[in-house]
């Protein structure tokens, strides 16, 4: 990760020049960072040590608050440091490694979606097989290709960017070094690079949101099918937080990258940014965890554990 041209130090722009909206964005963000590790630790801590809920759900489960826990630490504790002492500086191998580790971790993410949905699909139209289907082994093998594949989304298109010029400027017009800001200020022909990147979204995307479309259709297919109007109900409650998370890790995926050129949209980018990595963060643990029993049971259990061990 080196620079080329001599710029070692970049400047992030921020939100806002505003100093009292600053400040709201500093309590809002800091507010938002706590409720959602509080979130994500209350699935990890559970389900890594509860014997009642070690099943392959969880196991996804504890696996996506981690990639969520990760995704929203890479941007916020930084740009919280930066409104609270004005330092607005990053170097050049340090932001090319957040930009790296947050396409990684989000992409991740998107084909461990696809991988619960496909956890899902099992549970509901093959209950009878599912210890079998789902054991360890192809548990961790799944969540082991879900980065693999994150890592082949990121290495091709990162390998184009380091070789980008920075002459001029060295303003990045963001609050985290994001792809599409950093290529407005370089001074490379940026149009291969670009198509580049529009490819690998548009291939995550299509390859995962395909798995989801496939998955959820057959469920619903083998749910209508159940005689029982409770047994619907159970079974559309089991994946309902799922479909929720989907429809908004998807959305936000739509408007942060399916853009006709780097060049356009940046203040969009930046808020929908804001949004994945404050807001969404913060919701997606308790959609799963305020929708489910056993979670809350076992986090219960948890700290009941915890407090007597404190007491001896």
């Amino acid at each position: 990760m080196r620079n080329r041209t001599g710029i070692t130090l970049f400047i992030l722009r921020g939100l806002t020049d505003d100093p009292q909206l600053n400040v709201l964005l500093f309590i809002f963000l800091f507010l938002t960072y706590m409720l959602s590790v509080t979130g994500d630790l209350t699935i990890i801590t559970p389900t890594l040590v509860d014997p009642h809920i070690k099943t392959p759900m969880y196991f996804f489960l504890r696996n996506f608050s981690f990639l969520e826990l990760s995704f929203t630490t890479l941007c916020i504790p930084r740009f919280l440091y930066s409104m609270s002492t004005g330092d607005c500086t990053v170097t050049y191998n340090a932001c090319v490694t957040q930009l790296f580790f947050g396409i990684l971790f989000g992409a991740s993410e998107y084909f461990l979606l696809a991988v619960m949905s496909y956890d899902c699909y099992v549970a509901i139209c093959k209950p009878l097989h599912y210890a079998t289907i789902m054991n360890n082994r192809v548990c961790n093998q799944l969540v082991l290709s879900c980065w693999l594949s994150g890592l082949m989304i990121i290495i091709p298109p990162l390998g184009v960017g380091l070789e980008l010029e920075f002459c001029d400027s060295n303003v990045i017009d963001h609050f985290v070094c994001d792809a599409s800001p950093m290529l407005e200020i370089t001074c490379s022909d940026t149009e291969f690079i670009e198509r580049m990147i529009l490819a690998s979204a548009v291939l995550t995307l299509i390859i995962t949101l395909a798995l989801v479309v496939l998955s959820y259709a057959r469920i619903i297919r083998t749910i209508l099918r159940f005689p029982s109007a409770q047994q619907r109900k159970k079974a559309f409650s089991t994946c309902s937080s799922h479909m929720i998370v989907v429809s908004m890790t998807y959305g936000t995926c739509i408007f942060i990258y399916i853009k006709p050129s780097a060049k356009e949209g940046v203040a969009l980018n930046k808020v929908v940014s804001l949004l994945a990595t404050s807001v969404a963060p913060v919701m997606n643990p308790f959609i799963y965890t305020l929708r489910n029993k056993q979670v809350i049971q076992a986090f219960r259990d948890t700290l009941k554990r915890t407090v007597l061990i404190s007491e001896l």
